[in-house]
């Protein structure tokens, strides 16, 4: 699961790294949408912090991002061992720090598989959903460079 189209860089990369694109506009206040190959997302901020709440934050979709992808894990785990996905949940809940710098302190995801799952599969379905490329990624978080544009 990655998360949009892979695309080549020819300059900055070798022509074997697949490069991942993604665009954020600002729509007005607090604002944005996200596009994502055909798709369209929005994020704002809640009203207590000075946005118009027509989205969720960029940190909800942070946990989000986390929370689904451990879905999808589980739901191909259970796919693969002919197992059905219908009732497959995954709830979340985060904290955030009470330090600087402004960082999500904890998150914690409950994995609530189909009633059909038998005793002897739940660990291997945990295993899996533990090793998703989101949470793979948070344990070696990757290179980061933000720069200013022309």
């Amino acid at each position: 699961m990655t998360g949009s189209t892979p695309q080549t860089l020819g300059t900055n990369h070798p022509q074997s790294v697949d490069v991942h694109r993604l665009e954020v506009v600002h729509v007005e206040g607090d604002a944005y949408t996200v596009d994502v190959r055909e798709h369209r997302l929005q994020v704002d901020q809640p009203l207590a912090a000075g946005g118009t709440d027509t989205a969720p934050t960029p940190t909800e979709l942070f946990a989000a991002s986390v929370a689904t992808c451990v879905a999808f894990y589980a739901g191909r785990y259970l796919h693969r061992h002919g197992l059905p996905q219908a009732g497959l949940r995954v709830r979340t809940e985060f904290t955030m720090a009470t330090d600087r710098p402004p960082r999500v302190a904890s998150l914690r995801l409950v994995i609530d598989p189909p009633p059909e799952l038998p005793e002897h599969r739940r660990a291997g379905l945990l295993a899996v959903a533990s090793h998703c490329t989101v949470h793979n990624t948070l344990h070696q978080p990757p290179e980061i460079d933000i720069e200013l544009g022309p």
